[in-house]
């Protein structure tokens, strides 16, 4: 454990700042936390070129420094959401390989790399990586579609987390269908207080994808 881990030193959360894009420091991360994690360069370089679809340098042999830096080149010139595809890929190949205790230490180091440096996405068990608000945003959230599940309103609830699916699809979030889920789980909450409960979605639903317009509410929901 590091001195400030171990003394509780830490700054103030930084606000949410980027989401369409993955700076230079996280690529690096995903590659050295990755090794931290006992990964050789070779088994991340198998994984990233899966992902990204490129064929290994075979005339790289040694792990340092040519895998290391043929890895980090690769990582340093990808698009920006493949970056979060290498992040999730690998944590499924540290699974598959080394367990459970190696693959909640690398989803650690990730998530808290996300919140250091400003990063609006989180890996969750089971999700991958998804949407991060601020404190505020994230409780609400969770409290919300768990407070719906254990009081009986399950499709409620099931919109709430599709609303949440819907903001996180990379590259681009779906904000239209994040509103419709998230409308839906209101008048479902409606429905069944007024006892009018529908078994089929509502039509309002589908008319409501095409009235409502993305841009004005980009801004609410960073």
């Amino acid at each position: 454990m590091t001195f400030s881990k171990r003394h509780n030193f830490a700054v103030a959360e930084p606000p949410i700042t980027i989401r369409e894009d993955a700076p230079e420091g996280l690529r690096y991360a995903a590659i050295i936390n990755a090794h931290h994690c006992r990964l050789s360069y070779s088994q991340i370089r198998t994984v990233v070129c899966k992902v990204l679809l490129t064929a290994p340098d075979m005339g790289n042999w040694s792990e340092v420094p040519n895998i290391r830096d043929e890895v980090i080149w690769e990582i340093n010139h990808c698009e920006w959401y493949k970056v979060y595809d290498v992040i999730e890929a690998l944590v499924s190949f540290i699974e598959g390989t080394y367990g459970y205790q190696d693959t909640a230490e690398y989803v650690n180091s990730m998530n808290a790399h996300f919140v250091d440096a400003g990063i609006g996405w989180k890996y969750e068990a089971g999700e991958g990586i998804v949407y991060r608000g601020e404190n505020s945003f994230q409780t609400a959230t969770k409290t919300t579609s768990q407070v719906l599940e254990e009081t009986g309103y399950q499709r409620a609830s099931r919109e709430i987390s599709e609303a949440i699916a819907d903001i996180s699809r990379r590259p681009h979030p779906d904000v239209t269908g994040a509103i419709s889920h998230a409308a839906v789980a209101i008048e479902c909450v409606g429905n069944k207080i007024l006892g009018t409960e529908k078994t089929g979605p509502s039509p309002q639903r589908y008319r409501m994808r095409h009235r409502i317009s993305a841009k004005p509410l980009k801004a609410w929901l960073f």
